[in-house]
């Protein structure tokens, strides 16, 4: 980035963008519920490089994967999450964790998550994660016999959250059946309130408290409170059981065994706050990219006869999936690349410079903001041939250039329970296939879902009905 090929270097102000309104910015002219549309629609009128402004502050919104994948790849030294989001986190008395962490805090945590996340650990609670789809299963044959809707969305929420509650605490949770997990009722609080105060206008709560306010400070209380206890709870249980060192039986105990280690620079504060982490990843994420990927296979015949015939040919069996079975889906996998690709429920991220740098041909000062557009070249028919087509046959071919899409991130800052997720994926569609036959996955009015941008990207309104 450093070696710009242009004969001249740009500054921001220099720029093709929206036209900002006086003070607020192009603030009033973004829907935030679908703010990454209306960010790709001015990329397909500005081009790959342009200006949008939040209140007075410029970025650069960057939509070239090339220059995209660069800028993650210069993580953590040349740049960052945005500091805002960070303020706005810590004001909340929010957890230090991965997701958020920078510089030295980052790698001590990084390496204790990945201990964690690594894909041999996940393997040793594979058991575990067929039970809770099994149960996914038995819902879903009272549904089938029944003739009822399912609201897939939901479901799939419930599942990743007893996957994620029991893999991480090894609590029994079971939201499936109708129970609770407190802690997540309480993200679905806070995870939002980061988004929304990160890219506001003015911080009218540090002056005025509204009831959403208040229902917050409530949330946040009793998440920490929360996290706390399960701490506790598994420290009781390694000093009792000095063992479960050797082979802890969950997330939670690995990441206090790791933070143990000497010189690891990690606390129980930053176990906490990799614990939330881990609860945001595993529900909407994965919960999102398995919904959108079902409905991008019902609507396309072939892809799901395929699928289904590799599933009975290598996975015909719930009762009896093995993580060999699920390591050997390949075009399921390719399913789940192909559904990332068109519907990546991370569609933007949003970067900080940490020093004076070029992006393309123009000068980033330190401290300037930049919005990167991950869903752009990765649907464009210069980069990805029929890229409007759900065509998964195209992971499978050595020559596709998977740096276009990047769901998972890039660089040393890739998402680390990137192992984890396609697992899940595999599991709950792989049951699917070989348990039902799926009658329709549809809105009500038959229109497409429309995207919802949360905290990540979501559909809406889609039911299934199997028989």
């Amino acid at each position: 980035m450093q070696n710009a090929i242009a004969a001249e270097l740009r500054h921001m102000h220099d720029l093709p963008g929206p036209r900002p309104w006086p003070l607020a910015g192009n603030l009033p002219q973004m829907r935030p519920l679908r703010i990454h549309q209306d960010v790709e629609a001015w990329t397909r009128q500005y081009g790959p490089l342009f200006k949008i402004s939040f209140g007075n502050v410029q970025t650069l919104v960057v939509a070239s994967h090339e220059l995209v994948s660069a800028m993650l790849r210069d993580r953590p030294d040349g740049f960052r999450r945005p500091s805002i989001t960070a303020r706005v986190s810590d004001e909340m008395g929010g957890l230090p964790g991965v997701f958020l962490a920078e510089g030295a805090a980052w790698r001590d945590q990084r390496r204790m998550v990945m201990a964690a996340l690594a894909p041999h650990a996940v393997k040793a609670y594979f058991p575990s994660l067929v039970s809770v789809v099994r149960r996914l299963q038995r819902r879903w044959q009272l549904a089938a016999r029944s003739g009822s809707d399912i609201d897939l969305a939901e479901d799939l929420k419930r599942y990743s959250v007893d996957i994620i509650a029991g893999l991480a605490f090894g609590t029994e949770v079971n939201t499936i059946d109708g129970g609770e997990d407190v802690i997540q009722r309480h993200m679905d609080v806070v995870l939002p309130a980061v988004a929304r105060r990160s890219i506001a206008l003015f911080p009218y709560w540090r002056y005025i408290r509204l009831p959403q306010d208040r229902q917050l400070d409530s949330s946040l209380l009793e998440l920490r409170k929360a996290v706390d206890q399960l701490i506790a709870a598994a420290r009781a249980r390694l000093a009792a059981e000095p063992q479960r060192r050797q082979q802890p039986a969950n997330l939670l105990e690995a990441m206090i065994c790791a933070a143990d280690q000497g010189g690891s620079g990690v606390d129980d504060q930053a176990v906490a706050g990799n614990v939330t982490t881990m609860l945001l990843a595993g529900e909407d994420t994965t919960s999102n990219s398995l919904a959108w990927m079902l409905y991008l296979l019902q609507q396309n015949p072939a892809a799901m006869r395929k699928a289904r015939e590799e599933v009975m040919r290598v996975a015909p069996d719930p009762s009896a999936f093995s993580i060999e079975q699920m390591d050997g889906l390949d075009y399921l996998d390719a399913c789940a690349q192909e559904a990332m690709r068109l519907k990546p429920v991370a569609p933007f991220i949003p970067l900080e410079a940490l020093r004076d740098t070029v992006v393309g041909d123009v000068i980033v000062p330190k401290g300037g903001l930049l919005w990167c557009v991950m869903r752009n070249d990765s649907v464009s028919d210069a980069h990805m041939p029929d890229a409007a087509d759900f065509k998964p046959e195209r992971w499978l071919e050595p020559t596709i250039n998977k740096q276009v899409s990047m769901p998972f991130g890039a660089g040393v800052r890739t998402c680390p329970g990137r192992y984890l997720a396609l697992l899940e994926i595999k599991l709950a569609s792989a049951m699917l296939l070989s348990s039902f036959e799926i009658q329709s996955i549809a809105t009500v009015d038959g229109k497409p879902p429309e995207e919802l941008m949360g905290f990540t990207m979501s559909p809406i309104g889609l039911r299934m009905r199997l028989g």
